[in-house]
């Protein structure tokens, strides 16, 4: 990791901007899932450091373009930059890392080229969909996870694939494992939003719902719901609530399970996923690690 982490001080002095500089370093590196997939996948190829940070360069730029679009004011605990110097930069900064990463994507065999820019493209559109389907109460589950397969899983599929194809392994095994360690990843973090504070958080809990996102545990409590308690339920959507309202869709998603059924898509998925590599210790691990967070 400490090769990733000086391939991107590099990437960003190149660029040759010091206000560049100091906003990346606002930002918080975070879990750099990505970059660990990547090099526990292809750990003994020496563009394995390089793939990395570009992976990481453009995840970066996502989560920027993500905060200016849900008017985010934290990430990972600390002040976003579009609430220190404005949706302005944010989006600049953003665009300058994802041009800075499709640069060094030349450096890679085509395949991989396309499988990382063709992500990007994917990333970008579930975004649109993300915020698209913000304006109203989704209850369509197969519609949501179609959303969170473009804008969250997608990245880390390709990034899989990709160190697939440099250690010449399985692409397609590893693609499968991506795929839905993305998806249980971000399902969790769906489970997350509702079951802790705001402390663990670093930001409101169950924002999710403020902000117009019909997670998996809204989507599978709205249908069990009785007619009266659904019209109540979309008439909480998208709008700041009080306690007692709170408290209501907690108590209601604890007497229907609609949180444990969330938790058992993420491990049904991860069960997939594990199956997938399950001669690679590590990678099955992780995914332990993260169906861990929940509970």
């Amino acid at each position: 990791m400490q090769r990733v982490e000086t391939e991107i001080a590099r990437l960003i002095k190149e660029i040759d901007y010091d206000e560049v500089t100091r906003l990346f370093e606002l930002l918080s590196g975070g879990k750099r899932l990505r970059a660990k997939l990547i090099l526990k996948i292809a750990p003994m190829n020496e563009k394995a450091p390089l793939l990395a940070a570009v992976v990481e360069l453009i995840h970066a730029a996502s989560l920027l373009h993500d905060d200016v679009i849900d008017d985010a004011t934290l990430r990972r605990g600390e002040a976003s930059v579009n609430a220190t110097d404005g949706s302005k930069t944010a989006v600049m900064l953003g665009d300058i890392l994802y041009s800075k990463a499709f640069s060094e994507l030349v450096e890679f065999d085509r395949n991989i080229a396309k499988i990382i820019s063709s992500s990007v493209t994917a990333l970008s559109k579930g975004e649109m969909k993300d915020v698209k389907m913000a304006e109203e109460f989704n209850s369509d589950e197969n519609k949501y996870l179609d959303m969170l397969y473009l804008k969250t899983a997608t990245l880390i599929e390709a990034a899989a694939t990709s160190a697939a194809i440099l250690a010449c392994k399985d692409s397609e095994k590893y693609s499968i494992y991506g795929k839905n360690l993305g998806l249980s990843f971000q399902i969790i973090d769906d489970i997350l939003d509702i079951t802790s504070d705001e402390a663990t958080l670093g930001k409101p809990a169950m924002n999710d719902f403020v902000e117009g996102k019909c997670t998996l545990p809204y989507i599978y409590l709205f249908e069990s719901l009785n007619t009266e308690d659904k019209i109540r339920l979309k008439n909480s959507h998208a709008k700041s609530i009080d306690k007692n309202e709170i408290l209501w869709i907690q108590e209601k998603m604890g007497v229907h399970k609609s949180i444990e059924k969330a938790f058992k898509l993420a491990q049904m998925l991860s069960e997939e996923a594990m199956q997938a590599v399950q001669d690679d210790k590590e990678l099955v691990g992780i995914l332990q690690t993260m169906i861990q967070r929940s509970y």
